[in-house]
């Protein structure tokens, strides 16, 4: 069963953008793991998690800058996760074990949009030793109630390359449906790539 505990929080005031690392924050609990705000204290095992998984994560990303794991650029990439958070324009994740609080990876719900829209595009990212154990699966899990009852939105949009067949197996485990192709879609690995569209509406979701 996934539950979302807040900390002296509302769903209408987080809805607001009104929490925010370091003050109300939402921690999501999934089978096994737990989602909740990156801090400036994570800075070691985030850097240490990403450092050793540069191989893996490399061919599905965006080239690294060259300071990408340095103290100063996390710094700068918290401040603004926290200014898109009070924007209600981005949520950003990290996704921890429950047993042992370890750094796994991380989600993103970025691009929110509202109005007639109601929409988000969710993306992830996992350390390389803890790829095909079933951790993200449950992490997307975790996070469709989420979006679709406490942020309210109504559609998550999801692109994969095509050549991704982790990727494409945990949108199909997590309920999503491919929508179709777009081409050179995202600058990955400084290559623009097409990818397949996916997506999951709030009701074709099973959420209890």
């Amino acid at each position: 069963m996934v539950k979302a505990a807040f900390a002296k929080t509302s769903p209408i005031a987080f809805m607001r953008g009104l929490t925010f690392p370091g003050g109300q924050q939402p921690v999501i609990r999934g089978q096994g793991i737990y989602l909740r705000y990156p801090r400036i204290a994570d800075y070691p095992i985030w850097s240490k998690l990403r450092g050793d998984s540069r191989d893996f994560l490399t061919p599905w990303e965006p080239v690294w800058a060259d300071d990408e794991l340095t103290r100063g650029a996390f710094r700068r990439r918290i401040k603004r996760y926290q200014k898109e958070t009070r924007q209600d324009s981005a949520y950003v994740f990290f996704v921890l074990r429950e047993s042992d609080d370890a750094l796994l990876g991380g989600c993103t719900l970025s691009n929110v949009r509202r109005g007639v829209t109601q929409c988000c595009t969710l993306g992830y990212w996992i350390g390389a030793q803890f790829a095909r154990q079933g951790y993200m699966t449950g992490a997307v899990k975790a996070l469709v109630p989420f979006i679709f009852k406490t942020l309210g939105l109504h559609r998550i949009e999801a692109a994969c390359l095509t050549d991704n067949d982790a990727s494409k197996n945990l949108l199909a485990r997590t309920g999503f449906h491919q929508e179709g192709l777009a081409r050179r879609y995202l600058l990955i690995n400084g290559v623009w790539a097409d990818h397949l569209l996916f997506a999951l509406l709030k009701e074709d979701a099973q959420l209890g």
